[in-house]
């Protein structure tokens, strides 16, 4: 490393470090800063860069960037007057759910608090924008540095955080903290430090993601098959998903897989036989930059905060089990964690009981159901045994109705509907089971 591509100098502290500029990072970092608070955002990678992800927004990604952005997100934003995050971006009316012989169009369902509308955005235009307005919220942004390793204050007996060392090429630098948030993901060698694991015997997601030219990029519907077949007409153990993105569209595929029932498949020619199978009526390009990814799901991570530091996004595995939708949980937990720091000050526990508590409160239940459904789903023929029921008959739009809702993350502890409370009395029966079986031995959010 020269002179001439040495990174941005990291400062030497700050009230709040937050190690992770994807959405949860950025989102934290800028919500923090609009309160006043001293926020440093880092990550190794310069921006716009490529983050795997089906790039799709549902209406509870769309309402939590709206709290974020603080209005209408196709308007500039009032805090700062940045471009609107979604100006001239697609605007989706629900899910086009395909297979078993059948295909059903559901919109997506009326809700206090979600709006009507979903989009889709690519990551590399997504994160760049959040990260850019964080910026402009008075953020400091510093990219180009790797987080190694974290230190604990002298003769601290609760594990306290004070510092984070860095390093760029053969440079290290350490910068003082009060309070430390991890957006890396599960893998983040700091989060390993602090204790944070990831369950992998839980179900988990495994896919990949291209992106593909076609005359249709202005679509108004997620389309998701959830039968897939190879040229053979063999019956493949994964889901494809086709995300438009206006000037053409992210087309994907993946598969659910746990240690005892490990998904089979290779995504990546699964993805090349799915675009086959849709080229004809997408009128599809050759896929392009292809990438794979493993998908931590459901909350299975064994801790998710200290006393001064918390885990956010991907990091605490907020992944719906059922889609593998995370950025609606990561701008809402970015945000909730904010909220919540200055009741964590006055507190001699500080975030390592309450973000856990509210995580459980916020997710848990369904983050269990979801978990177990996922699981069922891992099981050689079930999908296709009770799929048919799903897009045959006069049921179908009712029975994808429902499904549309709890795959879009529609469904909160607030609501009283009957597919809410079904849905709701499930996960906490679920969540029960798990505490009294000590499922994994080890409690989810610890």
């Amino acid at each position: 490393m020269n002179a001439s591509t040495l990174p941005a100098p990291l400062p030497t502290s700050c009230d709040l470090l937050v190690i992770g500029a994807g959405p949860a990072g950025a989102a934290t970092a800028a919500a923090a800063a609009l309160t006043g608070t001293d926020v440093t955002l880092v990550d190794m990678q310069d921006f716009p860069r490529d983050k795997t992800c089906g790039d799709g927004l549902t209406p509870r990604a769309v309402h939590a960037l709206t709290r974020l952005w603080g209005g209408d997100p196709t308007l500039p934003s009032p805090h700062t007057g940045d471009v609107g995050i979604l100006a001239g971006r697609p605007e989706i009316r629900g899910l086009a759910l395909h297979g078993f012989g059948g295909s059903v169009h559901s919109p997506w369902p009326e809700h206090p608090a979600f709006p009507p509308r979903g989009s889709a955005v690519p990551r590399t235009d997504l994160d760049d924008a959040l990260v850019r307005f964080a910026a402009s919220c008075g953020a400091q942004v510093v990219t180009g540095w790797k987080a190694v390793e974290v230190h604990h204050a002298a003769a601290s007996t609760a594990g306290i955080v004070d510092a984070v060392t860095f390093r760029a090429g053969r440079q290290t630098h350490t910068v003082t903290c009060r309070t430390l948030v991890l957006a890396e993901g599960v893998r983040s060698g700091i989060a390993r430090q602090l204790g944070v694991t990831w369950l992998r015997g839980l179900v988990h997601g495994i896919a990949a993601r291209s992106y593909c030219t076609t005359p249709r990029g202005n679509d108004p519907w997620i389309h998701s098959h959830l039968e897939l077949r190879d040229a053979a007409g063999t019956a493949q153990p994964g889901y494809g998903w086709i995300f438009p993105l206006g000037d053409g569209v992210n087309l994907g595929c993946g598969a659910l897989s746990t240690s005892t029932r490990p998904a089979k498949v290779n995504v990546r020619k699964l993805l090349g036989e799915y675009a086959d199978l849709v080229r004809p009526e997408w009128d599809l390009g050759t896929p392009t930059q292809v990438a794979s990814a493993l998908l931590p799901m459901g909350g299975a991570v064994t801790r998710v905060a200290g006393v001064n530091w918390a885990t956010v996004g991907d990091t605490a595995a907020l992944v719906n089990p059922l889609n593998g939708e995370g950025i609606d949980y990561a701008l809402e937990s970015a945000q909730d964690l904010v909220a919540l720091l200055p009741d964590a000050v006055r507190s001699p526990d500080g975030l390592r009981h309450l973000w856990p508590a509210h995580l459980r409160e916020q997710y848990g239940d369904a983050f269990s159901l979801a978990r177990r459904l996922a699981t069922l789903l891992t099981m050689p023929g079930l999908l296709a045994a009770v799929g048919p029921l799903g897009f045959r008959g006069p049921t179908a739009p009712v029975v994808m109705g429902a499904a549309t809702r709890l795959m879009g993350n529609l469904v909160t502890p607030d609501d009283r509907d009957l597919t809410a409370r079904a849905w709701l009395a499930a996960g906490k029966l679920s969540a029960a089971h798990d505490r009294f079986w000590h499922e994994d031995s080890r409690p989810l959010f610890g």
